[in-house]
């Protein structure tokens, strides 16, 4: 990859050697203790995402940073601002990952947050108190769609139906995962928010991108202006009739595959027409199943299960579409004589990014002479759970090759200082500034 680290403009580089080498210290430090000996594996509120945060407030505390623990075990890391009545400037991501994954995604972000809060000590001069949230369980991958716990947590967003999400492969419920990390289940379930939006002045996350954008376009930091919402249909099942592969003509079959395949094809052709017409959407089945007890080369399988997710950055465009496939799943089923049941929808809303926060971090990409893209996220983060709340929020994207979740990202260390030089100096900017409406 390129890199631009020697070309840094007129504006002066905010983190130190220290900070640099705290960082590589860092980094190194949770890929020993979380390699699973083919990636990163550290489960969302289990024994290595503990481990992961405690190495964190070791390195926070012993720069003279203040610690605590929330009720829904989130860590915040706090250096006061001289106007502690004032709304806090905040960052932070996540330090789980999925199984088999890579050592940057939302590691990255913490790192660069506890950089800025150590910068910030050094330099003085702020009004408004700085804050890093290590969130516990961003991803979806270990307790089977529901994801964002900790920032959800923060908002009072937690359902009794993620309480009772079980753990991959175990009958382990994510209520008992978190009631075993020392989470105040009473307070949790109660529902009431942790802190309010107004307690934010702003919310910037720096992040890994988990896709290739900023590869091709050659730049080593993105400003993300949006983050695109998703439907989850978790578990598709078609249901069609078993028959005997050369005793059934095809005129009398109801052939679940063929229906679901049938299914599958008009879903992308529709993807490909709301793509001519400017629309922002994509589409996917990331699990396909025939049940292993009954399906054989001679039978006509009766029953196929998959999974199917679209994500777009507007909510009227994953109405319609949900609205279109719940169409075909009846046209379809008439025609071959089966049913869809599609189950339940998991939705997650899109959301806006702050346009002043969004200008804000262009501009110090610009003073330091930092090539940065102005783009969406596909993928969710925590930070979409921040600004659906109200919170004015941004995100910094670092360029990373071979895309995410897996063992293969390949973020160069050049781009990250580049990208938490961006989160940093935003950070601060308005960390110093002891008026102002929130962006």
């Amino acid at each position: 990859m390129q890199s631009f680290i020697g070309e840094i403009g007129s504006a002066p580089l905010l983190f130190g050697a220290g900070e640099r080498a705290l960082a590589e210290q860092l980094f190194a430090g949770l890929k020993a203790m979380s390699f699973d000996g083919v990636g990163i594996s550290r489960e969302t509120y289990g024994p290595g995402e503990t481990q992961a945060m405690a190495l964190i407030e070791t390195a926070a505390k012993q720069h003279g940073l203040e610690t605590c623990w929330d009720a829904a075990r989130n860590l915040i890391v706090r250096l006061p601002g001289a106007a502690p009545e004032l709304p806090v400037a905040a960052t932070g991501s996540h330090v789980d990952s999925v199984p088999e994954g890579g050592n940057y995604d939302g590691a990255a972000g913490v790192i660069a947050g506890l950089m800025t809060l150590i910068a910030a000590k050094r330099l003085g001069g702020r009004q408004r108190t700085l804050e890093l949230y290590v969130l516990r369980g961003e991803e979806s991958a270990w307790y089977g769609g529901p994801c964002y716990f900790g920032s959800r947590a923060l908002f009072g967003q937690l359902e009794a139906s993620d309480f009772a999400s079980a753990r991959r492969g175990s009958d382990v419920t994510l209520g008992a995962a978190m009631a075993a990390c020392g989470a105040d289940m009473a307070a949790l379930t109660a529902g009431a928010p942790l802190l309010r939006p107004e307690h934010f002045q702003a919310w910037i996350e720096l992040h890994i991108e988990q896709g290739p954008v900023l590869v091709a376009k050659a730049k080593p930091v993105g400003i993300v202006t949006g983050i695109r919402g998703n439907v989850r249909h978790r578990r598709v099942v078609c249901r069609g009739e078993a028959a005997h592969s050369g005793a059934v003509p095809r005129w009398l079959r109801h052939d679940a595959v063929l229906a679901m395949a049938e299914l599958l094809m008009r879903i992308d052709e529709h993807w490909r027409v709301l793509l001519e017409w400017g629309e922002d959407l994509v589409v996917t089945s990331g699990i396909v199943e025939t049940n292993p007890r009954e399906h054989a080369v001679s039978r006509v399988p009766g029953e196929v299960s998959f999974a199917l997710e679209y994500r777009s950055q507007d909510a009227k465009t994953l109405q319609s579409f949900g609205a279109l496939i719940r169409s075909e799943c009846d046209q379809i089923g008439a025609k071959r004589g089966v049913a869809f049941d599609l189950g339940p929808a998991l939705p997650t809303k899109p959301a806006k990014m702050s346009e002043d926060l969004v200008e804000r971090a262009a501009a110090v990409a610009a003073a330091k002479a930092i090539p940065a893209e102005i783009m969406p996220s596909g993928a969710g983060h925590d930070t979409a759970v921040f600004a659906n709340a109200g919170v004015p929020a941004t995100m910094i994207f670092v360029r990373n090759e071979h895309g995410s979740h897996n063992p293969n990202e390949a973020m160069d260390m050049a781009d990250f200082f580049l990208g938490a030089e961006v989160l940093g100096q935003t950070l601060l900017d308005i960390a110093v500034q002891p008026e102002g409406d929130r962006p």
